[in-house]
């Protein structure tokens, strides 16, 4: 290998192992309990989706009520 290939890969190595250490205490989290919050992201998105077609509501109540209704249903939420 020449030198420019060495140094490329010597700075992604050491990105990855900046990365490592930016995020140790997740990782050993995850190692040791094997919770993650895919579930609360997935409720979040569903949330973001709601809003964006709440633009036209014209009660906020319905929006809150439409919200808590979200955790009940395994499907897209289509109004």
């Amino acid at each position: 290998m020449d030198n420019d290939s060495q140094s490329v890969g010597s700075g992604n190595a050491e990105k990855f192992a900046q990365t490592l250490r930016e995020h140790r205490e997740g990782i050993l989290n995850y190692c040791e309990s094997k919770i993650t919050t895919a579930p609360l992201e997935g409720t979040n998105t569903k949330i973001r989706a709601l809003q964006r077609q709440a633009y036209g509501y014209r009660d906020q109540e319905y929006l809150k009520l439409r919200i808590l209704v979200l955790h009940e249903t395994n499907y897209k939420v289509a109004i």
